[in-house]
């Protein structure tokens, strides 16, 4: 089984934005089991019913609601505590949310990393940072093969220009403050290594949000209705939500001791695990009827919603040589692990225990 090095965070502080949601939640599950001191900065969890509160993680952290948009109280809270670590995810996620609200969009996504990274750069205890961005952060040109990291960043929609933004003003950060990746003075300490990281699109179980695709399927198969899927044909690199956070802590750990690690990564599963969205309902369909005995179906039913991309994967080949890393879990077993954990929750027990053995299971502990 891979080693994500999680050894290195005993004892280490860290700070994580954006703790309250989805992904944010798992990431800290996983800090915890590390043995890592976590503090947590964001608003209340953003769904009701929400993982974060499911979860219990609130009683293992030190969980502070703050608005990343909100400098001076972000500042406080690097003051008191001292990060030594930094990995930021808070964000507006949602690609239809954006249309609706694009100021308040761009206003969390992008001057909410303006803020952290200000924080990053007055506060000497910060060895490592990571800024969480997405897939969608390419000038999306529909081609087949996979986007590289040096691709032209230039985001369609709202939140995916917007997020071609935070990774603008990261590298303008890195460049301006921390030393860049190719014009450091020798004679200069630069101790904050600065990366990002660009998932593809994460499932798992816990993932309470509207227009999102396998919450959409839950949210069905708990009502007994039948699955509305707007754009089937869509394709989209698919992947278990403890792939693309194990990776984040790796690349954290990695760079607090060798800026050689630091840079853009592309977090994605491999080829034969881009799905068309029809292709993955009909997945979730199959193993939804095989573990509970049900029978769940889906249908077309588009909707003349907003610009979405409809081709989009990831060249993984920097992380995969830079790390020797490669995906755990192909899209048939997350989809196993999302279902487990739907009939746990739906069951009324205990999540906490379905995350703890997950978690276990991905490691290979």
């Amino acid at each position: 089984m891979f080693d994500f090095g999680l050894e290195f965070y005993q004892g280490k502080k860290v700070l994580v934005t954006g703790h309250t949601g989805f992904k944010g939640t798992w990431l800290c599950a996983m800090l915890v089991r590390a043995g890592a001191q976590v503090t947590g900065y964001a608003l209340e969890a953003p769904t009701r019913p929400s993982i974060y509160e499911l979860s219990g993680i609130d009683a293992k952290i030190h969980s502070v609601i703050g608005d990343v948009r909100d400098l001076a109280h972000l500042q406080k809270v690097f003051d008191e505590v001292c990060p030594e670590i930094v990995i930021h995810m808070a964000a507006q996620p949602i690609v239809r949310e954006s249309y609706r609200n694009p100021v308040y969009t761009y206003e969390v996504n992008v001057m909410g990393t303006v803020n952290v990274l200000e924080c990053v750069r007055t506060h000497s205890s910060v060895r490592s940072f990571v800024n969480v961005t997405t897939d969608k952060v390419y000038l999306n040109k529909e081609w087949e093969w996979g986007y590289r990291e040096n691709e032209e960043l230039n985001g369609y929609d709202p939140y995916s220009n917007s997020k071609s933004c935070s990774e603008l003003v990261t590298g303008s950060y890195r460049n301006s403050f921390f030393g860049g990746l190719a014009c450091r003075d020798e004679d200069q300490a630069y101790p904050t290594a600065i990366s990002t990281a660009r998932a593809g699109n994460v499932i798992g179980g816990g993932d309470f949000a509207a227009d999102r695709i396998i919450p959409d399927c839950i949210r069905a198969a708990l009502e007994g209705r039948e699955i509305i899927v707007r754009n089937p044909y869509s394709t989209r690199p698919y992947q278990h939500v403890l792939e693309p956070i194990a990776v984040y802590l790796m690349i954290a750990a990695s760079q607090y001791g060798n800026r050689d690690y630091e840079g853009s990564y592309n977090v994605g599963p491999d080829e034969t695990d881009c799905y068309t969205t029809g292709e993955l309902v009909t997945l979730f369909c199959e193993k939804w009827n095989q573990a509970t005995g049900e029978q769940v179906t889906w249908k077309e039913a588009y909707d003349g919603g907003p610009h979405e991309a409809n081709f989009l994967k990831l060249d993984c080949a920097k992380l995969k040589k830079m790390y020797g890393w490669k995906p755990v879990w192909n899209v048939g077993k997350a989809m196993e692990m999302i279902i487990e954990w739907t009939v746990a929750y739906r069951d009324g027990e205990s999540v906490q225990e379905v995350m703890e053995k997950q978690i276990r299971e991905f490691l290979g502990a």
